[in-house]
């Protein structure tokens, strides 16, 4: 993986519905929710936050084992904000290992789909970047970490499979961005679904609008960031 430079994270906007990811139960009309930005850590919440589970130094939750969020799903943002108000972010698999990881998460609690950090740079300040394009191949990157993926057809360093789904809505290998020709809305973020398209538990680009569960993976960044203004917190 390589750092990728030049990400502007902050103010992305995305809009929401309800909604289950099977392309045939899409809402063509979906309600708007401009201007949102991404949350600021809040001390009391990181020093207090849930460590379900622990991998290679970082504390991860799956928000449906969780009273609070056992029955909330929610968009991409949404999902990205509750996380990141504990100090963390939505998870990112930049190894084979940890994907491993939430996809045995997935298959032994039967989870459906759950939100990822992944996202496509298809706002403001992805364009005229030629190392982007195409967009489908190039374009993807872990939000919470600001590091880009490996292209999208092809096995990452050090991986044994490629983890995109080789099918979807148009039966053809993810990512697709399929709904855009239903309702005109790009599948930007990645979320990993459990055989929805009888093809097991893999990655697939879906439109941000939708609701899901979702997992939370500690941010270094917000963690030394409230660590280095609030002395003495125990995080």
């Amino acid at each position: 993986m390589i750092e990728w430079a030049r990400w502007m994270v902050l103010g992305l906007s995305v809009v929401a519905s309800v909604a289950t990811p099977a392309i045939n139960e899409i809402r063509p009309n979906k309600p708007n929710k401009p201007g949102r930005f991404l949350s600021l850590p809040v001390p009391q919440k990181c020093s207090q936050r849930p460590k379900e589970f622990f991998y290679r130094g970082h504390n991860y939750f799956y928000s449906g084992h969780l009273p609070q969020y056992r029955n909330t799903k929610l968009d991409w943002l949404d999902a990205r904000n509750i996380c990141r108000e504990y100090c963390m972010d939505l998870v990112s698999m930049e190894t084979q290992e940890e994907n491993n990881m939430i996809f045995r998460l997935i298959q032994q609690n039967d989870v459906p789909y759950i939100w990822t950090s992944g996202r496509l740079c298809d706002f403001k300040g992805c364009e005229n970047r030629r190392d982007l394009e195409p967009k489908s191949l190039f374009g993807w990157f872990w939000s919470a970490t600001r590091v880009k993926m490996a292209p999208t057809n092809q096995i990452p360093q050090g991986w044994g499979y490629n983890a995109w789904s080789q099918s979807g809505h148009k039966k053809v290998p993810q990512p697709d961005n399929a709904e855009f020709d239903i309702n005109r809305t790009n599948e930007s973020c990645l979320s990993v679904l459990n055989n929805v398209y009888n093809d097991g538990i893999a990655w697939h680009d879906v439109a941000c609008y939708h609701e899901k569960p979702f997992v939370c993976e500690d941010s270094e960044e917000l963690l030394n960031y409230v660590a280095s203004t609030n002395a003495g917190i125990q995080l």
